[in-house]
């Protein structure tokens, strides 16, 4: 796709100003540590992650996708479908992935040790959204290939899904106050902020709840959809309980933390 780069960083950086503006207009809890510290933390990850990223992986997904269609590989490439409803499985199938990859990064030891940085974050706001440790990123972009080769997802669908899925993160992450009518109706068809920081709760019933990141449907699916936090949004306390001091989570210490502590 030309200019792919182009339009996924201008997609990025106006979903996030858009956000962090609402955050300051309508704030949905007050902050309890200092904003500026934590989004350096976030901001500096991000980077790292794009580097790494772009030096470790040759291949993207998205350039996986043109090799699979050029070669006939996957199941999409061998049946006789409308292009437009290869682009609309294809999309389903990875927002079921990742989904379902959500959950086993929560499940497997190994991996929550990857991914518990991220829930580590004392408040949320739009920069949680882009709190991956790089080597979780880097999984989560092997995972996408291997189901890139098997279904032969379109191009243009994993461009879309890319930039689509990081919209989200930053939306669903955002510390916005919408109001509840609207919550409650756009739930049912997209991953709200409230119905995400449920997910981010200390509580690990709550923790353990409300995987999805765009649609919220395989969560109502699988049985994993929390509608509320049993403290209320505004009395939840974030994170997780054994990670409580702004020392323990700075960037060098978040980035050996997978490495550190007990399996669990």
């Amino acid at each position: 796709m030309p200019h792919e780069t182009t339009v996924r960083l201008a997609s990025f950086l106006s979903v996030f100003a858009v956000v962090a503006l609402f955050e300051y207009l309508a704030p949905r809890r007050p902050l309890t540590t200092p904003k500026g510290q934590r989004w350096l933390v976030n901001g500096s990850i991000v980077v790292l992650d794009t580097l790494v990223v772009r030096y470790v992986s040759p291949l993207l997904p998205n350039g996986l996708a043109e090799l699979a269609a050029v070669n006939g590989w996957g199941v999409l490439n061998l049946v006789a479908l409308p292009f437009w409803s290869k682009v609309l499985i294809a999309f389903m199938v990875f927002d079921l992935i990742i989904y379902l990859q959500h959950r086993a990064f929560h499940r497997i030891p190994i991996l929550w040790r990857l991914h518990r940085i991220h829930h580590t974050d004392l408040d949320l706001d739009v920069s949680s959204g882009i709190r991956f440790h790089p080597i979780e990123i880097i999984i989560s972009i092997c995972i996408k290939m291997a189901v890139v080769v098997l279904i032969g997802a379109p191009p243009l669908a994993v461009v879309l899904f890319e930039i689509i899925l990081n919209a989200t993160s930053l939306f669903n992450h955002g510390n916005m106050a919408i109001p509840l009518p609207v919550d409650r109706w756009l739930r049912l068809f997209l991953v709200t902020p409230d119905m995400h920081r449920v997910h981010h709760s200390v509580i690990p019933r709550e923790t353990d709840s409300n995987f999805c990141f765009n649609f919220p449907w395989w969560d109502r699916l699988m049985g994993t959809y929390r509608a509320q936090p049993v403290a209320g949004h505004d009395a939840m306390q974030i994170g997780l309980k054994e990670f409580r001091s702004a020392g323990q989570l700075g960037l060098l210490h978040l980035l050996v933390l997978p490495f550190k502590g007990r399996r669990g």
